[in-house]
């Protein structure tokens, strides 16, 4: 309940904020009108959250329209909005679960955003050196180097925290601009870069591409979203299903209790980060394969910062994260038709997130908003046995 009441409370704020800054509305309240200061102000509201959603989920009269034409023009216009929710979420997810992962571990990886732009340099190289090959071959190829590549990363701050101590929160903050030189390098090579212009970006990787999930003109949704769901479900697996995964999430609790367990407290955080790593790494494959199809200094767009929110909203369970990037991603891509239709700035939607983000940091603060009893231990919980004990 805390996630979602957060969400909620996030909107509501939100709103306040949005009527407080309509100023014919203000005019009104100031002009000795507050009725209709009222209902221009809960208007606007309605307008722009409504916008927001048609942003998002899709227009249901262009729904009307494209079962009334049955074209597949009037099909893709009206999935459109979904469609592009569905791709801004799918790099939120593969980094959603990084952050979860390494969180559950009791690894604070902030490093997400140098993974991800790394396993999209891994997976682009290794496409333009497969050129020429069969595209399913190159497809799986560079994939595959995205793990590689982001894992790699990864282990280099699970490395130095398990054998020298080194915090994990400095060495991949400092390790995502290193991995942000390592691209500005490489897209400067004649390897890289398009043989006319000076641009920092890649060749066009338009030799291979993810297969597009829907069969309609013009949607870049592919089957990353797909993928993505799947890994979330066997991040889950492998966490609450699985020895590793119990030992993973034992030592995040109490490293202590775990190194008593006999359970190689090292080996946890190493793992913990290399997975995280290829998370990420495959999220940056799919995005430079799937959606962009070109490599750029600026592809990570902040994915690594927004998946801390999203471990934080999503309780660092896998479900919770899809969850989490989903809305996000509808906020993303709604926010744009809400500027359009309402003039509000997409600022906006960021003060909503770090509403979310407040309110999810603080469930205290919730459950006296919302009047909630905090969860008792039921018995023969092991809590109740601890506290007999």
């Amino acid at each position: 309940m805390i996630p979602i009441l957060a969400v909620i409370s996030a909107f509501i704020v939100g709103s306040v904020f949005l009527i407080f800054t309509d100023i014919p509305a203000l005019q009104q309240l100031f002009g000795g009108q507050p009725l209709g200061f009222l209902g221009t102000a809960l208007g606007n509201v309605v307008k722009a959250y409504t916008a927001l959603l048609t942003g998002s989920l899709g227009d249901p009269s262009r729904f009307a329209d494209a079962m009334r034409l049955g074209t597949p023009e009037a099909w893709a216009t009206a999935v459109r909005p979904l469609s592009e929710t569905l791709v801004a979420a799918t790099p939120l997810i593969f980094t959603g679960l990084a952050i979860a992962v390494s969180f559950r571990s009791g690894v604070f990886n902030i490093g997400g955003d140098g993974q991800f732009v790394l396993g999209a340099l891994g997976a682009t190289a290794t496409a333009l050196i497969m050129r020429g090959l069969p595209a399913p071959i190159i497809l799986v190829a560079a994939l595959a180097a995205g793990i590689v590549f982001g894992a790699a990363w990864g282990f280099i701050p699970g490395f130095l925290k398990a054998r020298t101590g080194a915090h994990e929160v400095i060495t991949t903050i400092m390790l995502n601009y290193v991995a942000l030189q390592i691209v500005q390098l490489s897209l400067r090579t004649d390897f890289m870069r398009p043989p006319t212009g000076s641009e920092p970006i890649s060749k066009v990787i338009d030799f291979v591409r993810v297969p597009a999930l829907l069969p309609l003109p013009g949607l870049r949704l592919h089957w990353g979203f797909v993928v993505a769901l799947v890994v979330a479900a066997l991040v889950s697996y492998f966490l609450f299903r699985t020895t590793k995964g119990f030992e993973l999430r034992t030592a995040g609790l109490n490293l202590t209790a775990a190194r008593y367990a006999g359970m190689s407290a090292g080996g946890s955080i190493i793992l913990a980060m290399v997975v995280s790593g290829a998370l990420a790494g495959l999220g940056g494959a799919f995005q430079v394969l799937g959606t962009v199809t070109q490599m750029s200094n600026d592809i990570d767009a902040g994915y690594g910062w927004t998946a801390i929110a999203l471990a934080l909203l999503g309780g660092t369970r896998p479900g919770g994260v899809v969850v989490a990037a989903l809305l996000f991603g509808a906020l993303n891509n709604g926010g744009h038709e809400m500027q359009i239709e309402t003039s509000i700035p997409l600022d906006l939607l960021v003060f909503i997130q770090a509403l979310v983000i407040m309110f999810v940091a603080a469930p205290d603060l919730v459950r006296k908003i919302y009047r909630l009893r905090a969860r008792a231990a039921e018995p023969g919980t092991p809590a109740e046995e601890g506290a007999a004990a």
